[in-house]
């Protein structure tokens, strides 16, 4: 039976339970746990540190009010990076390649923010969707075009994690069966063509880290927007 390059997207499931829980629980388990000693060991002092950089990276743009969600955003970026990264593996399955678990993240955390601002400030939320100055004669369409592209937000949000990790995914596999297949007949384009997969296994896992910090910096700047 022949099978679809996008089978590796389906959700796997081993005995009638899906795996998609497995491995979104995961990455959890692979991070030590601060200890309450005054001294703890490199990998955790390593781990701290890192967060506590991103912490005051993401925090900056930020009002006072935007804080409280340092905690939410920080826990968001570490588990978008590992679950990114696993997928990488072989014989594992990325959650982050399903475009529903994308969405849940994007439109509840996107939802989140337009309700703090419709209770905080709700005039300057309503006012984005009509600039100052506007002539009489555009304003309806002004207001229609701001609308979709509020509404639009989690859309992008989504759609932009899932389509890049499914790209790499799909380009990695292709190389992979053509270095396979070429090493009988050419071995010289086989070995080139496993360069070439070395070289994007690089670029995607560097896209995996990247496609995490946008996915929670254009949530942090949804955020600045309205608190």
């Amino acid at each position: 039976m022949m099978l679809s390059f996008f089978d590796q997207f389906m959700s796997p499931t081993y005995m009638g339970i899906p795996l998609m829980a497995l491995a979104l629980t995961l990455p959890w388990i692979l991070y030590p746990t601060p200890s309450s000693r005054w001294l703890n060991n490199r990998l955790v002092s390593l781990q701290s540190w890192f967060i506590g950089q991103f912490t005051h990276q993401l925090m900056l743009p930020l009002n006072i009010g935007g804080h409280k969600w340092a905690t939410m955003l920080t826990s968001l970026m570490i588990f978008l990076i590992t679950i990114n990264m696993l997928g990488l593996l072989p014989y594992t399955f990325t959650p982050t390649t399903q475009l529903s678990l994308n969405m849940g993240f994007a439109l509840t955390l996107w939802m989140a923010t337009v309700i703090i601002g419709m209770r905080n400030q709700p005039t300057m939320v309503l006012g984005h969707l009509l600039p100052e100055g506007t002539p009489a004669p555009l304003i309806p369409v002004l207001i229609i075009i701001e609308t979709i592209s509020l509404f639009i937000r989690p859309i992008a949000l989504g759609v932009r994690l899932t389509a890049n990790l499914t790209a790499g995914h799909l380009l990695i596999q292709l190389i992979a069966t053509g270095a396979y297949v070429l090493l009988p007949m050419m071995p010289t384009i086989a070995t080139l063509t496993a360069i070439l997969l070395l070289l994007l296994t690089l670029l995607e896992t560097a896209v995996a880290m990247i496609q995490a910090y946008v996915f929670v910096l254009l949530l942090s700047l949804y955020l600045q927007e309205n608190v």
